[in-house]
């Protein structure tokens, strides 16, 4: 069955980087559009980024130009690169099979505090 595991998650400052990772297993990683989505505490599930299997990326406006969505398949990973972190990406962050966060695993919690 699909597995997936996030990890990478922490408590950090304003202005500072995190690199999340997901752990894919159960299906075939690089045959999959792999997305990032967040829930922030009180607030519904919000799509932040995609992956095509060509490689091809979008992204949420707020994020862009910060975050960079990335893939590896050789170890069915997938990562969020994002820096300059603001007070708002506070959030339990899932990686997914579609929008809706169709099986995502138990999160990660990024925490941006001073």
């Amino acid at each position: 069955q699909v597995q997936l595991v996030e990890s990478g998650g922490g408590l950090v400052q304003p202005g500072n980087s995190l690199r999340l990772s997901c752990v894919a297993s159960g299906f075939t990683f690089s045959n999959a559009q792999m997305y990032w989505v967040r829930q922030a505490p009180g607030k519904r599930l919000e799509w932040v980024s995609t992956i095509g299997i060509t490689g091809i990326t979008y992204y949420i406006d707020s994020v862009k130009g910060r975050f960079t969505i990335t893939r590896d398949n050789a170890k069915n990973t997938l990562y969020l690169q994002m820096n300059d972190l603001k007070f708002e990406d506070t959030a339990l962050y899932y990686c997914a099979l579609d929008r809706s966060g169709t099986g995502r695993g138990q999160g990660t919690q990024v925490t941006v505090s001073s």
